[in-house]
Formats: structure tokens, sequence, C-alpha cells
């Protein structure tokens, strides 16, 4: 068995919890280490720092989820544990206000996650960046603890919590991170917990309601581009969520919609809440937007990442808009409105770059 699942194992009672605004990764591989962690003798919570997102309330195990309150019975049980486990996030920042508890807690303060560069305040850690998600690092663990202990682990449950885990993080199979190891997981998954992948894609995706898909297109109609088009962008206030009467669930994916517009190479949404602006950042190919967010205190992967920013949703919008150019080098040459055409182009005067550039193709075209 792996050494930090011999270490992971020699504690007995678990707390665990996920980034604030859990997604599918966040929440599907949570209870299914919470799963696992049970079935190999061990006392297990799950603590979320907010409410889950109401479209995964069909998930299997979804009401072990505690929403953090504050109350005394919360703080003892986090107090109470052996080990605190944080999934899918590296930041003390990103768990809310549970952060205190567990940055002061005398709890051995575990990681498993597949985000880069994590803060220095974990005591063991199962960490890998090139893993596609959380889920496919939990979906290895198990694989590891099952042959190291001739047992089986995995069941209906599990495997769909993984599935719906690695499925959203890797935009449906879509992403980069998607290789055959990720689909060797899956394959397992659907094997031997004998899921029906239409079943969870249908679900996520084809249960929205009439004013989420009304919202969806009110929001579209608000997509604008910028450094030649190269880069797009929707603003969410809080006022045109309450007119639209949509919940935060309902943006969920609103992001890649912008990047599936020809020539938009980076995408990000900014979706206003009660104490400032949540940045959803996306890209394509070798485009990395992890900088850009962490510039903002946030962080991510090259291909998505996000962050918070406080202050008014339009100045948010500027500012970071404004240094885009710094983090997103393609953008560099661009101009608003001037699809990437050269200053002195545009001015009516060629450079002398693009002036020598002329007279040889004219050269060439009079031979």
């Amino acid at each position: 068995m792996s050494p930090f699942l011999t270490e992971l194992l020699q504690h007995d009672r678990f707390v665990l919890t996920t980034h604030l605004r859990g997604d599918g990764d966040a929440v599907g591989s949570t209870l299914a280490m919470s799963r696992f962690l049970q079935k190999a003798g061990k006392t297990a919570h799950i603590i979320s720092p907010d409410r889950v997102s109401s479209n995964l309330d069909w998930m299997p195990g979804i009401d072990e989820i505690e929403s953090y309150s504050g109350s005394l019975a919360q703080r003892e049980r986090i107090h109470g544990a052996d080990a605190l486990v944080v999934m899918d996030t590296n930041s003390a920042a990103r768990i809310g206000d549970l952060a205190d508890s567990f940055l002061h807690a005398q709890a051995t303060r575990v990681l498993i996650d597949h985000h880069p560069d994590p803060e220095g305040w974990f005591d063991l850690v199962y960490q890998r960046d090139s893993a596609s998600s959380t889920g496919e690092l939990v979906s290895e663990l198990i694989g590891l603890y099952e042959v190291a202990r001739n047992a089986t682990v995995l069941d209906h449950d599990i495997a769909t919590q993984l599935y719906t885990a690695i499925m959203t993080d890797t935009g449906s199979f879509r992403f980069s991170s998607v290789n055959a190891a990720v689909h060797r997981h899956v394959a397992d998954l659907i094997e031997r917990g004998g899921i029906v992948p239409e079943d969870i894609h249908i679900a996520l995706y084809d249960n929205r309601t009439l004013t989420s898909l009304r919202l969806l297109g009110k929001a579209l109609e608000r997509i604008s581009l910028r450094y030649g088009d190269q880069l797009g962008f929707i603003p969410i206030s809080r006022q045109f969520m309450t007119d639209a009467g949509g919940e935060r669930g309902d943006t969920e994916g609103l992001v890649n919609y912008i990047l599936s517009i020809e020539g938009v190479k980076v995408a990000v949404l900014f979706l206003e809440t009660e104490k400032g602006t949540k940045l959803s950042f996306r890209s394509q190919g070798d485009v990395a937007v992890n900088s850009w967010a962490a510039a903002f205190k946030g962080g991510g992967h090259r291909n998505a990442a996000g962050a918070f920013v406080r202050g008014y949703l339009d100045e948010v919008v500027e500012k970071v808009l404004s240094v885009a150019p710094k983090y997103i080098p393609c953008l560099q040459s661009a101009r608003d409105g001037l699809h990437d055409r050269p200053e002195d182009e545009a001015s009516g005067d060629l450079s002398e770059a693009d002036a020598a550039y002329l007279t040889a193709l004219l050269n060439t075209k009079s031979r």
C-alpha cells in the first residue's frame, strides 16, 4: 500500500471539507473519499464551507454533507478529529470560515488535490497537478487499497460520485488533462460500479428549469469581446440574477459558452456576490490563465482557474481585463476594435517592418 494511505489510515476520526461553491469534482470526490474511509472502518463526516449547489442534490450520499454553521456540535467534531482532510483545493481562503478551525487544530491536516502550488500548512499530502481531477486521485487511492488489502471497496454509489467528479472536471472528457489513464479509471467505474453514464449526464445537464434556460439566454446576450476578439467575458450582477429569478447553480458552465466562440482564446465570467465578484477563467490549448488568476489571489490550472475580488462589479471587470495582456501573451499585440492591426497601421502609416514586407510582396508579384 502507498506510504500516503498507510499514514492516513493510522487515524480513526476524520472530518472532510472542500472549497466554497463546490462543483462536481469537489462534492463527488469528497463523498467518495468519505465512503471509502467508512468502508475502511473509520468515522468520517463532511462539513462544507457553504451550501452545496442544488444541481448536485441527486448525488448519492448528498444528505451526509453538513453546511458549516459554526455550531458547537460542528466545532467539537472538528477539534475531536484525528485528521482533517481538505479536498480539491489547497488554499485556506478557499474553505471559507472553516479555515481558522483547520489551521489551528491539533489534528493531522491532509490534502488530496490536483491543483498546483499547495500551501504549506498541510502535514500529509496526496497531490498531482497533472491529474484530470481530484476524483481521479481518489479512484487511484481506492485501487491501491483494494490491491493491498485484497478487498472490494468500489460500489455503485462511489462509482457514481467519482464518475461525476471526473466527468465534470474534464468538460465531459474533452480537456487536455484527459489521457488513457483517465479512461481506464472511468471504464473501471462503469464496469465494476454498474453505472449508466447517460443517467448521470441527464441528472447533471438535462434537468434545467425553464428559469435557468431563460437566464442562460439573457446571459449570452451580455457577451462582450476585447483584444481583437480573442477575449470574451460576461458580467453577471446580483440584480441581473434577481431579475432573471436565477440561482447560483444556474451559471454553472456558462463560461464555456464564451470559449466556444470562434477566435476566442480566453474567457472570463464575472459573477457578483454579496461580498465581491467571483471570477471564472477559461482558456484553450497552451494559453494559460492560472497566473492571471493568481494576480488576484486566486489560482487553478492552466486552462481553468478562479479568483475572488472585492469591489463593485464594473470596477472589478475593468481592473481584471485591463491587465489581461500582462498575463496572456497572445493578447499583447491586440487593441480593442483593431483586430490585431499594428498601431501605426491603424493610424494610416506603415511601420518599417510592414513597409519592407509589403515591398517584398509587390516585388514577388511583379515577377
